[in-house]
């Protein structure tokens, strides 16, 4: 695989989780980088809290209510998730993580892979 073809994929992977978050939020973020690191795919999205949210923030009950909002909706959605990602790379996902800033706006996703994409990739 060329690195192009792992540009392909870091591009891919962008589109499908902006596709996927259209649909479960009714927007998407208004940045999203992905890349490929070793056994690691790390999805960056910028300019994720909704305009309600980004009220909500400005007081400390109101940051942990977002926080838990969109941790509740990650967990229920994260086979989803992984789906795209093992679907695009070809690989199993082992395991995902997740957090959002409520001070940027930020959300960082991360899926461990089964085997090391990078290496393949060269």
């Amino acid at each position: 695989m060329a690195q192009s073809s792992k540009s392909k994929m870091e591009a891919d992977i962008s589109e499908a989780y902006i596709k996927f978050q259209r649909e479960i939020l009714g927007r998407g973020p208004q940045e999203t980088r992905t890349y490929i690191l070793k056994d690691m795919v790390i999805v960056r999205l910028k300019g994720v809290l909704t305009h309600e949210e980004k009220h909500l923030v400005k007081t400390d009950k109101g940051r942990r209510l977002v926080k838990e909002m969109r941790q509740i909706l990650r967990e229920h959605y994260s086979q989803e998730t992984e789906e795209i990602i093992s679907k695009i790379t070809g690989c199993s996902v082992i395991t995902s993580h997740s957090d959002i800033s409520t001070k940027t706006g930020e959300r960082v996703e991360i899926f461990i892979l089964d085997r090391d994409l990078e290496k393949e990739c060269r």
